[in-house]
């Protein structure tokens, strides 16, 4: 997961990367996080208030803050995105109930000033239940492509399994890469 993508930048100096990890409640964001850090992920419980991970290998620190999504907390996320070189942003692709909040919330967050021009992952999360919509499906009811003032991807997976988080692991560390040059 997360080491082998920090292995890859090996030789580098010192960097140091904030990643904010955001999206609604039950969205699976903890599951991806404990996922990005090889803990145990059979075992959850909703965040209240907010994670951090920091993982250090061969000159990286990567401090992955992973923020409630209950809608008390949300008006919140704001104080957390200083600084912040990269935004995940985790959303339930089985709740379709959901995605016009989730795209809202989404909308509201890219507009940022604090965000502009932040690179944007989207992981389409729990894409193993059947009733999970496509990743394209998700970011055209996102309208992502439209947003022109960053790079950004969307990536199927499912943080409880694990497929998909490894590319979109190697999307940010292409991010990275591109950032250093």
């Amino acid at each position: 997961g997360l080491l082998s993508v920090i292995q890859r930048l090996k030789g580098s100096p010192e960097q140091e990367l904030r990643i904010v990890l955001l999206g609604l409640d039950n969205a699976g964001k903890t599951t991806l996080l404990k996922r990005l850090a090889s803990e145990e992920v059979s075992t959850i419980t909703p965040t209240q208030g907010f994670n951090i991970k920091s993982v250090h290998s061969h000159g990286f620190k990567l401090n992955v803050w992973d923020i409630g999504g209950q809608r008390s907390i949300r008006p919140y996320w704001k104080k957390y995105l200083g600084s912040t070189d990269l935004l995940i942003y985790v959303i339930d692709s089985a709740d379709q109930k959901r995605f016009e909040e989730t795209g809202q919330e989404l909308a509201e967050l890219t507009e940022e000033e604090s965000l502009a021009g932040v690179p944007l992952l989207v992981f389409a999360n729990k894409q193993d239940l059947v009733t999970a919509a496509p990743a394209a499906e998700i970011a055209e009811g996102l309208s992502l492509h439209t947003y022109r003032d960053r790079e950004w991807q969307i990536q199927a997976c499912s943080a409880l399994s694990g497929e998909g988080v490894q590319d979109g692991m190697n999307w940010i560390s292409s991010q990275i890469m591109n950032r250093k040059k």
